[in-house]
């Protein structure tokens, strides 16, 4: 493990050089980046197949082509970012001139995933680099393929103390979990991610948590039936089923659940053809505890499409369940694959009786033509973020913010927000020296009317 202290100890060093800081850096910083992501865009679509089986199309659409977008917008706009911000002052500070300075944490650490490992590692990195910091990562051992690319192309794009790979599984992220950062970005399951907070509590690291849980999709009486199965279909099988922002149930109301369960149907058949398995658009599970999970996931239940699996080749078709109780295995915790509970609903009480049971979910969604149903549920629920009349899309905004509330994650990213939990925001009171109100010094020789009038200076 000496290697991982002699990368932080030159990332220490390098970040104390002020180089970091520099704008111009920065902005070259990102620019090699891209320069690298764009000349090997087709290595990182064969990488990451190679672990998952992921079709090109939806790593070029979910994970490069979502990087570049951020690295342009950061590269455009991160000297405006940079700049002080002036503020209002207050009466009792007149006469003088505030400001907000952003100022990088210093030495970072990026723990990434397996499930989308170049958009969940390179996102993150983005707001690193243009908030000043320098950044050693740890990509998923359990993709090993894109673990192994991801540390190439880092050392192309990046001296070791600026920006550094640490490859390797559990005592590789324990060891680096020992070590003091400036600030921790982590993004992965719910355990590993209190394990996370507390290493990170022992230093007083401050943390981004992007974690997850049981993200609801709702649908009315009113939704359009078609347009809703295909875009929900769309994005819980995306990615295999392996997203942490896809719908994980289904609530439906009752009077349309029979004509929406049999458009499903339809939808995946049209997406993946009559031999699923044989389909280059549907994506493997990527480890095999991973598959073992799932797969006992579907003991004992009614199936209403598909449930077909291969151990070998740790494939598990689409498959849609019949309302399961509360105490399955598939409704105990996120499944994060390409099994879809669809639950009827009577009422809003239905609703109100599964949402409540789990912790804040990472998203929700909402298919229903009627503006006063979608704010009661926008207004009723807490969740990180979410769309209405479709599934996935609010993280293709780099102006929305992405990130989870409670359980599902603590503070979010993406575009400037991606530049600020990265940047420490420094506040600055430039006072004049012309004037000088002499009340405020002791002794504290004043009247009581002047006293009352105090509170109104702040």
């Amino acid at each position: 493990m000496q290697h991982i202290n002699s990368v932080l100890e030159s990332q220490r060093g390098f970040f104390k050089s002020q180089e970091t800081k520099n704008i111009t850096t920065r902005k070259k910083a990102l620019k090699g980046l891209r320069k690298i992501i764009i000349e090997h865009e087709d290595l990182i679509c064969d990488a990451v197949y190679t672990d998952f089986k992921k079709p090109k199309f939806e790593t070029l659409a979910t994970e490069t082509q979502l990087v570049l977008a951020e690295l342009n917008y950061a590269i455009k706009n991160v000297a405006v970012w940079c700049k002080p911000k002036r503020v209002s002052s207050s009466l009792v500070n007149f006469p003088s001139s505030d400001y907000i300075y952003s100022e990088p944490y210093g030495n970072t650490l990026i723990i990434s995933p397996w499930n989308y490992p170049i958009l969940l590692t390179f996102s993150p990195l983005i707001g690193a680099i243009a908030a000043g910091n320098t950044a050693v990562i740890k990509p998923s051992e359990l993709t090993p393929n894109t673990s192994n690319l991801i540390a190439r192309l880092i050392k192309k794009a990046f001296p070791i103390e600026y920006v550094a790979v640490i490859e390797g599984g559990i005592l590789e992220s324990e060891q680096l979990l020992k070590e003091k950062w400036d600030y921790i970005f982590f993004t992965g399951s719910n355990r590993v991610g209190k394990i996370v907070y507390q290493s990170a509590a022992k230093h007083l690291t401050p943390v981004t948590l992007e974690l997850s849980g049981k993200s609801p999709c709702i649908v009315d009486e009113s939704a359009n039936i078609e347009l809703a199965a295909k875009r929900i279909l769309w994005g819980k099988f995306v990615n295999g089923g392996q997203t942490c922002i896809a719908p994980d149930y289904i609530l439906v109301h009752h009077s349309i659940k029979q004509q929406f369960v049999a458009e499903c149907k339809k939808t995946i058949t049209k997406f993946y053809g009559n031999e699923i398995a044989l389909s280059k658009d549907f994506a493997r599970i990527a480890t095999t505890d991973q598959y073992v999970r799932l797969k006992q996931m579907l003991d004992n239940e009614k199936i209403l499409f598909g449930g077909s699996t291969d151990d070998e080749t740790l494939y598990i078709e689409p498959t849609l369940l019949d309302t399961p109780g509360l105490d399955s295995k598939v409704m105990q915790d996120e499944i994060f694959g390409p099994i879809l509970p669809i639950i009827d609903y009577h009422d809003f009480n239905d609703i109100d009786s599964y949402i409540n049971h789990y912790d804040k979910p990472l998203a929700l969604y909402i298919f229903s033509k009627s503006k006063k149903f979608q704010d009661k549920i926008l207004k009723t629920y807490s969740f990180g973020g979410g769309a209405i009349n479709d599934t996935l899309i609010q993280i293709s905004n780099k102006k929305l913010p992405f990130g989870g509330v409670g359980s599902s994650g603590i503070s979010s990213y993406h575009g400037k927000h991606s530049f600020d939990i990265f940047s420490h925001k420094k506040s600055i009171v430039k006072k004049s020296n012309w004037l000088d109100i002499p009340f405020r010094y002791a002794p504290y020789n004043i009247l009581d009317t002047v006293a009352k009038k105090i509170k109104h200076l702040f």
